[in-house]
């Protein structure tokens, strides 16, 4: 809330640096009010005929109250002072932006087999795919996004949604143990996503496919699956995680790795990222599928359109109703005691 015009602090220097100014040029003229004042004093006392009076030294004394012929001076350059701020248009500018996008459905399908638990990434493959989303999905903006989870079967954990905390909280409760049945069922999961996508009336659909191993499991072929993905208009991006041959898995009893040997279907990501109109990533370590997820995200960007609103206020009227106070006093000063009747 502002303050009353007559508050003395619309005097203060924090509300001066505040404005903007619509006139800024008479700003300049401030500064040469004290030159004027200097330029002023040597005129009256060097240059002014003076009226000479005969006293005797030892009357003249000096008094305080002499000085108080200055006041009317001080008050006419406050108000030549207030006026020429009043000139500058004082304004304050608030300026209101509203962003939006039409918004893309995005759904992401996460393995979480029992091979997830692999520590070739840091802490290991599904803590490292749940950091990577979380931080995609808060990167987002007014799109819909849902979230697939599979191992030997597939369900939908999260339906298409804007509440971007919801699906956070999501991603924190995902556990190997959500799904019994073990395996990686790729077609399944391409399968649930389109379910959930089919009817979904965006102009761009996109499903984000992570994986670490084989199609091993479900009841429909990864191919069949994706084909039937890219008739709904769903592009697909395949990311297929982990190093092949000998990975960490677990600890033996001296708290040393054990390496396991490990396999990867390379060919069939690529096929489905293909019949997708995607494209199909290979990472091996943290930094490289964050790459992936920032390239996603640069790839499957909305246009974000936005309006501007400024509401611009005046407040120069303020420094005239103080001006005009300080200019009534001063012709009240000029009619009193105060006054030099000699000089002026």
């Amino acid at each position: 809330m502002l303050d009353p015009w007559y508050s003395f602090s619309w005097l203060s220097p924090g509300t001066l640096n505040a404005f903007t100014w619509g006139n800024p040029m008479f700003l300049y003229l401030l500064a040469g009010i004290p030159i004027v004042l200097i330029a002023r004093w040597i005129y009256r006392y060097y240059f002014n005929q003076k009226l000479p009076v005969a006293l005797l030294k030892s009357e003249i004394k000096n008094s305080p109250i002499s000085w108080l012929r200055v006041v009317p001076e001080l008050l006419l350059l406050l108000i030549v002072s207030l006026l020429l701020l009043a000139l500058a248009r004082p304004q304050k500018t608030n300026e209101k932006v509203e962003q939006w996008t039409e918004g893309i459905d995005i759904m992401l399908a996460i393995d979480i087999s029992q091979s997830m638990q692999i520590e070739d990434f840091e802490p290991n493959r599904l803590n490292a795919a749940r950091k990577v989303a979380s931080d995609f999905i808060q990167g987002r903006m007014q799109d819909r996004i849902g979230i697939v989870v599979f191992s030997g079967d597939a369900f939908s954990l999260a339906p298409l949604t804007t509440d971007y905390k919801l699906l956070n909280s999501y991603l924190d409760e995902i556990t190997f143990e959500m799904i019994e049945s073990r395996g990686t069922a790729i077609g399944s999961a391409l399968a649930v996503v389109t379910n959930r996508m089919r009817e979904s009336k965006s102009k761009s659909k996109v499903c984000i496919l992570l994986s670490d191993g084989d199609n091993t499991a479900g009841n429909i072929d990864p191919i069949t699956a994706a084909e039937l993905a890219a008739a709904y208009d769903i592009k697909i991006y395949t990311i297929l995680v982990g190093k092949e041959g000998l990975v960490p898995f677990g600890k033996d009893y001296f708290g040393r790795p054990n390496m396991v040997e490990n396999t990867i279907d390379e060919s069939t990501m690529r096929k489905i990222a293909d019949i997708g109109s995607g494209e199909f990533f290979r990472v091996t370590d943290n930094a490289a599928l964050v790459s992936v997820f920032n390239k996603i995200d640069t790839y499957e960007k909305a246009a974000i359109q936005e309006t501007r609103f400024k509401d611009t206020s005046d407040y120069y009227y303020i420094y005239l109703y103080w001006a005009l106070i300080f200019f009534v006093v001063w012709m009240l000063l000029k009619s009193s005691f105060i006054s030099n009747a000699l000089q002026d």
